[in-house]
């Protein structure tokens, strides 16, 4: 059920994706929906997002023992993420993205998973710049300008349906780190 979740909601929204639709293509029977879920379609959400937070994670940290600095990561997560999306027929970008942007303003408990997973991929990245050589609150800073372009070069190759945005921003990244 999570991970028909975590995909359904990716593709089509929170408001876009149904429990009868999580049901179907999970397969899972209808008792099993409340009887995980006491909280209903919010928890769903919450722990698929958390669930697809923490596998963007791992994907960061495997990319970051091959990659030789910050720029190297940054261009193998954009890489990584792209060739997500681009599979995906331009559904998939971020698992967090979607959420974020049609119920963080009014959903106090979705917001807060949002921004704890966002927060966990910032401190990755600064970690990783501050290897390079980066202050402490240089490394926060540039970590939140990466993940913001990696986030809008996601959103605007799903809008354009192209790779473009993606390479434009792993290019200047690269320049900038």
């Amino acid at each position: 059920m999570l991970d028909a979740t975590r995909d359904l909601v990716e593709a089509g929204g929170y408001y876009g994706t149904g429990l009868n639709q999580v049901l179907a293509v999970s397969g899972a029977p209808r008792g099993s929906l409340y009887f995980h879920f006491p909280q209903g379609k919010d928890q769903l959400v919450a722990e698929a997002m958390i669930r697809g937070g923490a596998e963007v994670a791992a994907t960061v940290e495997e990319l970051a023992g091959s990659a030789a600095d910050a720029a190297g990561l940054v261009t193998a997560i954009l890489t990584t993420l792209g060739d997500r999306l681009e599979a995906s027929g331009w559904t998939k970008g971020c698992p967090v993205a979607t959420v974020v942007l049609e119920v963080a303003a009014t959903n106090d408990e979705l917001q807060k998973v949002c921004a704890d997973i966002y927060a966990s991929w910032r401190a990755g990245l600064a970690a990783r710049i501050a290897a390079d050589g980066h202050s402490g609150q240089e490394a926060e800073e540039l970590a939140t300008f990466v993940l913001a372009m990696i986030e809008g070069a996601l959103l605007l190759a799903r809008a354009e349906r192209s790779r473009t945005p993606i390479d434009a921003v792993a290019r200047r990244v690269t320049a900038l780190l």
